[in-house]
């Protein structure tokens, strides 16, 4: 049984004040964290110079494969037969990420083996997720 997913992936980053890089990203699932995908860039393209990962719904990343979704910081929409896009919206600013929609599918399948649809609420840990939000240290 699969736990943990991760796949490394082209992606091309549009910023409106740097232009357009190619790089590689990695996308996780990890069946612990049954409702959420995170979305790794590498620290060569991060303002601060580290590592940054974007959190969000595995059902946000299903549906903007279909038609645009997303409220907030994060939205997603397909973007031809072949390329789905990723806004990303932060203080310091807005990153259109450019993503091959066939890696998306491949990485979202895995993912639905590992904790099927309607499953997600059989592997959440709600007392460890509580205490990570009580920890005061």
């Amino acid at each position: 049984m699969l736990t943990d997913i991760d796949r490394t992936v082209r992606v091309r980053i549009c910023a409106p004040d740097s232009g357009a890089q190619d790089t590689t990203a990695v996308l996780r699932y990890h069946r612990e964290d049954p409702l959420a995908v995170y979305l790794t860039f590498p620290a060569s393209v991060s303002l601060d110079g580290t590592d940054v990962t974007w959190t969000f719904a595995r059902t946000l990343l299903t549906a903007g494969l279909r038609a645009p979704a997303g409220d907030g910081d994060v939205h997603i929409w397909p973007y031809g037969p072949r390329h789905t896009m990723i806004e990303l919206r932060a203080q310091e600013g807005t990153a259109l990420i450019d993503l091959a929609t066939p890696d998306l599918h491949t990485f979202l399948s895995r993912a639905y083996e590992a904790v099927p649809a309607g499953e997600e609420v059989h592997h959440l840990d709600v007392d460890a997720a509580l205490a990570a939000l009580l920890d005061d240290d």
